[in-house]
């Protein structure tokens, strides 16, 4: 495979209450559904770390729609 998705799920067995979800493009990162932690890969120059910061809601917004529709298709099979 030569590109990866833009978001991958995955989970833990030593954090078995939590749901990840893994946005592998830029700004990459790892939210825990479960908590809404972000992690961020990245390191940023101030003036992006802003804008980035800035867009949080955005990206848990877009990683929790990946989880949804990745969820209703489990459900569906």
């Amino acid at each position: 495979m030569s590109q990866l998705p833009s978001f991958l799920l995955a989970d833990s067995l030593e954090f078995p209450d939590s749901i990840f979800v893994i946005h592998t493009e830029f700004p990459r990162f790892i939210i825990d559904l479960s908590t809404d932690e972000l992690t961020w890969w990245e390191h940023f120059a101030s003036n992006d770390k802003e804008e980035a910061t800035s867009e949080i809601a955005l990206w848990i917004e877009k990683a929790t729609a990946f989880y949804d529709a990745q969820i209703k298709e489990f459900e569906n099979e």
